[in-house]
Formats: C-alpha cells, structure tokens, sequence
C-alpha cells in the first residue's frame, strides 16, 4: 500500500526558493531527518512527499530510496528525492514539527497544468482559502 510523507519546507517561500537551493543537478535530491520512517517500504512504493510553504501544500515530490547513515546517536536518515517537483492543488495545512505520514485520501490532487493553466502560487491560495478553488 503507497503511503506519502508531509513536511514544512523551512527556509523558503516558494518552489522557486526551493528549486534555486538544487540548482546543482549532479547531487541526489536529499532530505535529511533524524528518525527512519519505520514504513518505508510503503513510502517507496509510489510515495511522495508532500511540501508546505507558509501554511499551504504546494507540491510533491516522489520518494526514491530511504537509507539510515551513520549508527547509535549520530544516526540520521537521508530520503533520496526524485528531483522533478510536481505542483499540487494549493490546501491549507497548520504547522509541525518533524514529518508525518500522510495517507493517500488526504493528499491534494495534482495541478493539470492544461485544465488549470499557470496560475500563480499566491493567487490558487487565495482562491483556495475562500473556496473558490
């Protein structure tokens, strides 16, 4: 069963900060965490993770391997990141700490850039908060 992941993008605004942090195409995508998720084999099988920048999922992207580095209390766990970012309908969700499992009923549906059309970040949500999307 495919099981997504859910974080805060801490440190930028927009998909474009976060795209500019990876402007190095040679190095793997990584995400770095303390803890191992103990379903990773769900989470690579088709699972994504799901980003939030300021209160709002923007987009996803797929989840490629999962390894624990290092042992005892300087273990960490690095998640391998497809690098192509996947745009997702803009849904309101609080602050956390950390990451969660996030089932695949609760995920936003991805944006279809041919229904949807470019519409900007701030704008889809707006339309978002007041309904209108």
């Amino acid at each position: 069963m495919t099981l997504h992941m859910i974080r805060l993008c801490v440190g930028c605004d927009t998909i474009e900060d976060l795209l500019d942090w990876h402007r190095d195409g040679s190095k793997p995508w990584l995400l770095h965490t303390k803890m191992t998720p103990k379903r990773g084999d769900e989470l690579l099988d088709g699972g994504s993770i799901y980003r939030i920048f300021k209160g709002m999922i923007l987009c996803r992207q797929r989840i490629i391997g999962i390894r624990t580095v290092g042992e005892g209390v300087t273990a960490r766990c690095e998640i391998e990141l497809d690098p192509e970012i996947v745009r997702v309908v803009p849904t309101p969700r609080r602050a956390f700490q950390g990451w969660r499992y996030f089932e695949p009923k609760d995920v936003p549906a991805d944006l279809d850039q041919a229904a949807e059309g470019d519409v900007p970040p701030e704008l889809a949500r707006q339309l978002r908060e007041v309904g209108a999307w």
